[in-house]
C-alpha cells in the first residue's frame, strides 16, 4: 500500500498506479501469461472490495479505514477488503482477521501461563537436569 501511495504522490494517476502493481509487475517478472490481469485461463488471485479503489486506495486495507461522510459530517469506517481469492479459493477477510486475533490472544495466554509456572517460551525446565561429574 505504501508503494501505491508513493506512486500517486509522485504524480501517477490511480489507474496507472494499479496497473503498475498488477499487469506491469507481472510483465516485469515474465509471468504476464499467468497473472496480472483478469482473463480466461489466468490465475484468479483477486481482492474484492465494496468501493472503487481508483477513488481511494485505502479501501484496499484489510481492516478498512476512516472517512468523512459528507452528508452527515460524521466519521465512519469503510469495510476494506471483503474477500480475497487465491488460486480459486475464496477467503472471508473479516473471518480471517477474527481467527488471527483469536490465535494471538491464545498465544499471549499461553505465554502468560508459562511465565507463571517458571517456564520460558520454547524452553522446558521441568525435565531431568544432567548431573555434574
Amino acid at each position: 500500500m505504501r508503494e501505491l501511495k508513493l506512486l500517486q504522490e509522485a504524480g501517477f494517476y490511480p489507474l496507472e498506479v494499479l496497473q503498475s502493481a498488477t499487469l506491469n509487475s507481472a510483465d516485469l517478472l515474465g509471468i504476464q501469461e499467468e497473472t496480472g490481469s483478469i482473463q480466461i485461463g489466468k490465475k484468479a488471485d483477486l481482492v474484492i472490495v465494496n468501493e472503487n479503489p481508483l477513488a481511494n486506495f485505502k479501501v484496499l486495507y484489510g481492516t478498512g479505514h476512516q472517512k468523512l461522510n459528507m452528508e452527515t459530517g460524521m466519521m465512519e469506517r469503510t469495510q476494506g477488503i471483503l474477500y480475497t481469492v487465491k488460486d480459486g479459493i475464496v477467503f472471508d477477510v473479516k473471518q480471517m482477521l477474527t481467527d488471527v486475533r483469536q490465535l494471538v490472544a491464545e498465544q499471549k495466554a499461553d505465554e502468560a501461563s508459562a511465565k507463571g509456572c517458571g517456564k520460558k517460551r520454547g524452553l522446558d525446565i521441568t525435565g531431568d537436569l544432567p548431573h555434574s561429574v
